[in-house]
C-alpha cells in the first residue's frame, strides 16, 4: 500500500461532516466538533486535526481508515467530525 502526496490545491474549499464522504473518497480532518470528553477520546483513537483519512465504509456505524487502521464510528449528536475533501483522492 503507496502513500499519495497531497498538495494545497487538490484540497476542496468546502468542509463536509465525515458521514457524507463516499466509500473509498480520501479527506483531512479540519475540526471535531463536541463535549470535550467525546472529542478527546476520538482524538485518542487518532482522528485529529489534518490526518488524512479514507472512508472504508458508509453507514452507522462507518469504517475510516486512517494510519494503516480501520476505525468504527457511530453516528451520535454529540460530535460531529468534519473534514475537507481531497479532489480526486480515492484511497491511499
Amino acid at each position: 500500500m503507496g502513500s499519495t502526496a497531497c498538495f494545497a490545491e487538490d484540497f476542496v474549499d468546502e468542509l463536509i461532516p465525515l458521514g457524507d464522504l463516499a466509500a473509498g473518497q480520501a479527506a483531512r480532518i479540519h475540526r471535531i466538533l463536541g463535549h470535550a470528553d467525546y472529542v478527546h477520546r476520538l482524538e485518542e483513537f487518532g482522528l485529529r486535526h489534518g490526518i488524512q483519512i479514507q472512508m472504508f465504509r458508509r453507514g452507522n456505524p462507518c469504517i475510516v481508515r486512517l494510519a494503516g487502521i480501520k476505525v468504527c464510528l457511530r453516528a451520535d449528536a454529540k460530535f460531529h467530525v468534519l473534514v475537507q475533501p481531497i479532489e480526486g483522492a480515492f484511497g491511499f
